[in-house]
């Protein structure tokens, strides 16, 4: 199987920024979170707080939103798939991403492929486990496929690496190509 991130990989954009952009043009209400929002990207920045933890307060903004506004967002946007990835898809591909699994899971209907993800719940932003970054990633993976054999993987992190030690072939994704980890 191959195995890909998918933000700022498969996905040319950061599909969580871009959904939240999106939401506030929709749902008036998340404004109300803007302080949150605000307070959780510079407690991320300077290292104030845990990833995890900063995410969920910037999540509180979901507290605002449709539970169908992902399927309607992915609608809008799952043109922005990279070709390069539709060219060479297969059946049996995996995303692995530190983004919330409900907002991705229309992506993956919609072009086909298994996901693993970030186990946030929507209603309340809350995450239902561990952030689906670095080691983790590695840990989900064995958790759900066991030793398979991974032949490929892709992507735009260094953060990554423990996936990409796990693959035959792993790829960097840039603004310019794919070079070899």
């Amino acid at each position: 199987m191959n195995v890909y991130d998918f933000d700022k990989t498969i996905y040319p954009r950061d599909s969580t920024a871009q959904f939240y952009l999106w939401c506030l043009r929709r749902y008036p209400k998340t404004w109300l979170t803007m302080p949150c929002t605000a307070w959780a990207f510079f407690c991320m920045g300077l290292k104030l707080k845990p990833k995890t933890a900063c995410k969920q307060i910037f999540y509180r903004f979901l507290r605002h939103v449709p539970a169908a506004a992902p399927e309607t967002f992915w609608r809008e946007h799952i043109g922005g798939i990279c070709p390069w990835y539709l060219a060479q898809k297969r059946p049996d591909d995996l995303i692995i991403s530190a983004s919330p699994e409900f907002l991705l899971r229309p992506a993956a209907r919609a072009v086909g492929f298994a996901l693993l993800a970030s186990p946030v719940e929507q209603a309340t932003g809350l995450y239902k486990g561990e952030n689906c970054h670095g080691t983790e990633k590695v840990r989900r993976f064995r958790e759900a496929y066991g030793d398979a054999p991974v032949e490929g993987f892709w992507s735009d992190s260094r953060s990554d690496t423990p996936m990409a030690e796990l693959a035959e072939r792993a790829f960097l994704v840039t603004k310019t190509g794919n070079v070899p980890w």
